[in-house]
């Protein structure tokens, strides 16, 4: 008898338990997202535009993931005529839990959205479907920049060229396609700081760069916070593995031992003016970082990236830049 209770017991919260975690489920898929749109409409003007085109190149740089990129040269340089076309696709051979694949954000997909549902898909990951995106665009962090900024990326890329394509929809795997969706959330724009104010000038920078989100180890296709800015982010290609560098002032294993025009000259070595990305060969090294794209920065914003960066804890981090495949 009292192996029947207790089986009734175990049974009963077992069954409580099923319904728990059987309502949680659908709440987490009727219910969410459900980041309110904001009452908003984005004035068009030559300086906003000016702005928007920067960010969206060189900063924020939207187009490194929205456009197609020449892989067969280093630092996958964007392929004329795709700004903005999307397609590009991030996997599970990249470490990401799911296939994504980035959205048209050309005129051709973005001409029945308000200027509101695009300032959410932007600052809170909800798109005008009402649907959860996967943080490869970091959204948790343009959701903190300065509203104004978002409203010139927005009057940006009203200005691009008309592309026709419909890049297939993102297929999360289990159980990210139901995690994703308590991902959005509202907006904590802040206000962009002086540039007379280095340090916190370029921490803005730094943030809406997303440097971050490469430049630190990743489970799941999220990155370990506490491990931020110390590389060890694994990107695989076809002839190989590679793992991002740490950008900490460490001055072994990061930027300890370089000075800020070393930095400003590394970044504009890739300048598309004067260099021309050469072919990978089957054993040569690639690199997810868009150089050719972030030399277009201009040097006080580059000075205070770096500026920045040395006020970060040092901690040391070896990793192998590059592993071949053998």
């Amino acid at each position: 008898m009292r192996k029947r209770k207790w089986a009734w017991i175990l049974g009963g919260l077992l069954a409580v338990l099923v319904l728990i975690i059987a309502g949680a489920v659908l709440y987490i898929r009727l219910a969410l997202p459900n980041v309110p749109l904001l009452d908003i409409s984005v004035k068009s003007t030559s300086e906003r535009v000016e702005r928007g085109a920067y960010l969206a190149n060189h900063i924020m740089v939207c187009m490194d993931c929205h456009s197609t990129r020449n892989w067969d040269r280093f630092s996958g340089p964007l392929v004329p005529g795709t700004l903005g076309k999307g397609g590009e696709l991030f996997d599970q051979k990249m470490g990401f839990p799911g296939a994504f694949l980035s959205a048209n954000i050309t005129p051709f997909k973005l001409s029945n959205w308000t200027d509101a549902e695009i300032y959410r898909a932007i600052t809170s990951g909800e798109n005008k479907e009402g649907k959860a995106l996967f943080p490869i665009m970091p959204y948790l962090a343009y959701g903190t920049v300065d509203t104004e900024d978002i409203y010139s990326i927005i009057a940006y890329i009203r200005t691009l060229a008309v592309i026709r394509s419909t890049p297939p929809p993102s297929d999360p795997a289990f159980p990210m396609n139901l995690i994703v969706r308590t991902f959005p959330k509202k907006a904590q724009p802040t206000v962009r700081p002086p540039e007379s104010d280095t340090i916190k000038y370029g921490e803005y920078l730094v943030r809406a760069s997303g440097c971050i989100e490469c430049h630190t180890p990743a489970e799941h296709g999220q990155i370990v916070k506490s491990l931020a800015f110390t590389g060890g982010r694994v990107f695989l290609f076809a002839n190989g593995m590679l793992t991002t560098p740490n950008i900490t002032p460490d001055a072994e294993t990061g930027i300890g031992k370089m000075n800020r025009e070393d930095f400003i000259k590394r970044f504009k070595a890739y300048d598309p003016a004067t260099y021309t990305a050469p072919k990978i060969g089957s054993k040569d090294m690639p690199t997810i970082m868009p150089w050719t794209m972030y030399a277009g920065m201009n040097i006080n914003d580059l000075g205070a990236i770096y500026t920045y960066l040395r006020t970060l804890p040092e901690k040391k981090n070896v990793v192998v830049k590059w592993k071949p495949l053998r």
